[in-house]
């Protein structure tokens, strides 16, 4: 029973230059259950990504070393991790640092001081979702995968933006993640539905799971 437990039991990495913040959420989420992996800074927490592969990462924004930004945009281009759901927990509160912190790869922008218990479902919901991606992803017939022409090639900015589509996310939400207009995506996506020979985003989405791209 305990080894089929820490089978199922999620890793977390959790990545702050406050000591006292590390101890208390690693208490907190260890205590509901988690595995929890701490590194003080963006540079030690890729060292520990060549080691292990979380199910999901929850970082601070500003560090020395290497901040949060640059630290998931590197997970974001590193196909063994750019699939990891990542928690931004930041002092800066404003509009523009939110949409800064998705628009730099995060899944969610919590704002500190926060409350535990709200942080702990950030954690559950953001693991559902990956689940459910990666249930969608195996539950498909092989014999039925999604097809497209071998020699298809996005380009970086469709690369993101069906990766958020395989993630759920509505154009108007990836038109913000993105700093960029509806419209926009909108166009990116027609794109790449003619480029493929794809019929909708749900194809599209499934194309990009199967294809390791999500």
């Amino acid at each position: 029973m305990k080894d089929n437990a820490r089978k199922d039991q999620k890793q977390l990495l959790l990545i702050d230059d406050d000591p006292n913040l590390i101890l208390l959420v690693k208490d907190y989420l260890e205590f509901r259950g988690y595995e929890v992996v701490a590194a003080e800074n963006g540079r030690e927490a890729l060292e520990v990504l060549e080691q292990l592969v979380p199910d999901m990462i929850i970082c601070d924004v500003m560090m020395p070393e290497m901040d949060g930004y640059t630290f998931v945009e590197q997970v974001r281009q590193d196909a063994k991790t750019s699939w990891i759901p990542v928690l931004f927990l930041s002092a800066k509160g404003q509009s523009q640092d939110r949409v800064k912190g998705l628009s730099k790869g995060a899944d969610v922008y919590m704002v500190k001081p926060f409350e535990p218990e709200e942080l702990v479902a950030q954690v559950e919901s953001s693991l559902k979702q990956a689940n459910r991606l990666i249930r969608y992803s195996k539950g498909s017939d092989p014999s039925q995968k999604i097809k497209v022409p071998d020699s298809v090639e996005l380009t970086p900015t469709e690369l993101k933006v069906v990766q958020l589509v395989a993630q759920g996310m509505a154009n108007r939400d990836i038109a913000q993640k993105l700093e960029v207009s509806q419209r926009t995506i909108e166009s990116h996506v027609s794109n790449m539905l003619n480029k493929t020979n794809l019929h909708n985003r749900t194809e599209l989405a499934r194309w990009a799971i199967e294809s390791n791209m999500a």
